[in-house]
């Protein structure tokens, strides 16, 4: 089965292309766990938990998510539920701060890029993915 990152981090795209299939989004931090929900519906599985980490929705513009592919025929009800509570969650989060995506320096976005970044790196060697 391919395995793959969904990631709306420009950072992670950059870094992790070469080692493993990265679909970039230009979306925001809900948009991005709805279009892994719709994948999820479509068969795939998910690797990483989708609010991985300890940063809150409401403090990054950005995720990225590991996957698998899964079985046309067979959704993953396991995937369904983490995905559909973990876009309950950031809704909640963001609710409470509509702009909270205007309130980012640049230098706040390369930091939370980075944290991103780190937290799906240190995913691939228990998913097989080497980047050596």
């Amino acid at each position: 089965m391919g395995k793959y990152i969904v990631t709306n981090n420009p950072l992670v795209k950059e870094k992790l292309e070469d080692f493993v299939t990265v679909e970039y989004l230009d979306v925001d931090y809900p948009g991005l766990l709805e279009a892994v929900r719709d994948l999820v519906h479509q068969g795939a599985i998910l690797l990483t938990h989708p609010l991985s980490g300890s940063v809150k929705p409401n403090e990054t513009p950005y995720k990225s998510v590991l996957l698998t592919e899964g079985s046309d025929k067979l959704t993953d009800l396991e995937s369904i539920k983490l995905i559909e509570s973990a876009i309950l969650t950031a809704k909640k989060f963001i609710e409470d701060k509509p702009d909270f995506e205007r309130n980012f320096t640049e230098r706040v976005r390369k930091d939370c890029q980075l944290i991103d970044y780190t937290l799906i790196y240190s995913a691939l060697p228990s998913a097989g993915i080497s980047t050596i």
